[in-house]
């Protein structure tokens, strides 16, 4: 749930973060004027703490922020016999998707554990070498009309239901540029959308955050409507998409150093921004209040779930910049596929497992309180 920037939810009972559909009570702490800004009211209630309730570190409030990581590789798979080989396990040189999604399942009390509440999943994935111009594979959930594939979906509910259970609220990215050209047109992007949507709602899960794309400003896309100029389109259209009067909260993110712009900012639920490229922790200071400065923007959450900058024993970096400024933070560690390093390159280890890794739950772990 997101009110005037902050996160809550009732990480007793299962499904949270979510909103009534008529707008009468937005994420049930704060109400929605007619203008459509936020406004605490009469529905805050202690039965739906913040995040990290009454949680300061280092003279900065916690409280109301979402310490996540990018882990979007969760229900992957690879359709092309020609590139699945490059996942291959090292123990069985074969790769295997529902392997993938049971250590990740395994893995994720222990994220838990050190007070990270989300992570990002997508279901066209995202570069499984990390960082790549042609993307060969074929990695989604997305079948060429829009239609969604059983096996991922199967894959995503049993990490949505551990979500559930532990109190996570993870953010669902539908499309990945490299992969969006796999859909055949317009159409089939909005079948996609609502597809998702449905399928999220019909679970009862009010404890999803939905990306419609991941860095729609990047010039990879091919649909028009997955671009900066029309994307607002697709928010509009995931957010008039309810299901006994619950609908999800909706945004979409920008790449590297980039900010969302007005058409984005007018009607997303939350703005994602990520910290690619940017060296500078001055520089992600900076990007919090510019975004916050956008015309349109009206007290939403601000969420960097991407940033594959580390530091984390400096006094000073990218994760203390946005946290100190009151905006959440989300870890990317793309990795080398080699079944230790990083969170994007498979086969993934999904453990705690690497000096880097450990640095970066470790610092999660002292900023939370968790534990």
């Amino acid at each position: 749930m997101a009110v005037n920037g902050i996160w809550s939810g009732d990480y007793a009972t299962k499904r949270t973060f979510t909103s009534c559909a008529d707008a009468a009570c937005l994420a049930f702490t704060g109400r929605e004027g007619a203008d459509g800004d936020f406004d605490c009211g009469e529905c805050i209630s202690s039965e739906w703490p913040a995040t990290y309730e009454g949680r300061s570190f280092r003279g900065a409030k916690i409280e109301g922020l979402l310490l996540n990581t990018r882990m979007v590789q969760g229900i992957f798979d690879d359709r092309n016999p020609e590139t699945r080989s490059k996942w291959a396990y090292p123990d069985t040189r074969q790769w295997d998707a529902e392997r993938n999604t049971q250590e990740f399942l395994a893995a994720m009390p222990e994220w838990k554990r050190h007070g990270v509440l989300s992570f990002t999943l997508n279901l066209q994935g995202g570069s499984p070498e990390g960082y790549s111009k042609l993307q060969p594979w074929d990695t989604g959930a997305i079948e060429a009309d829009g239609s969604l594939r059983k096996g991922y979906l199967q894959r995503l509910q049993k990490i949505l239901n551990r979500a559930d259970q532990l109190g996570m609220a993870p953010i669902l990215g539908i499309f990945y540029f490299g992969q969006d050209q796999k859909l055949r047109d317009e159409v089939a992007v909005k079948k996609a959308v609502r597809g998702t949507v449905e399928w999220v709602l019909r679970g009862g899960y009010r404890n999803v955050l939905l990306e419609v794309n991941n860095e729609c400003n990047v010039k990879a896309y091919d649909h028009e409507i997955l671009k900066p100029a029309r994307v607002h389109e697709l928010i509009e259209m995931a957010k008039g998409i309810t299901r006994q009067r619950q609908r999800l909260l909706v945004g979409t993110s920008y790449g590297g150093d980039a900010i969302p712009e007005e058409s984005v900012a007018r009607v997303s639920d939350f703005l994602l921004i990520h910290g690619n490229g940017v060296k500078e922790p001055a520089r992600i200071e900076q990007m919090v209040r510019e975004t916050r400065d956008v015309r349109g923007y009206r007290g939403q959450p601000v969420l960097f779930n991407e940033d594959d900058h580390f530091d984390f024993d400096r006094p000073m970096n990218n994760m203390w910049a946005a946290l100190k400024s009151y905006c959440s933070w989300g870890y990317f560690d793309p990795g080398a596929s080699d079944y230790r390093d990083g969170y994007q390159c498979p086969p993934v280890n999904w453990g705690i497992n690497t000096e880097r890794k450990k640095a970066f739950f470790g610092f999660a772990r002292e900023v939370s309180g968790a534990g």
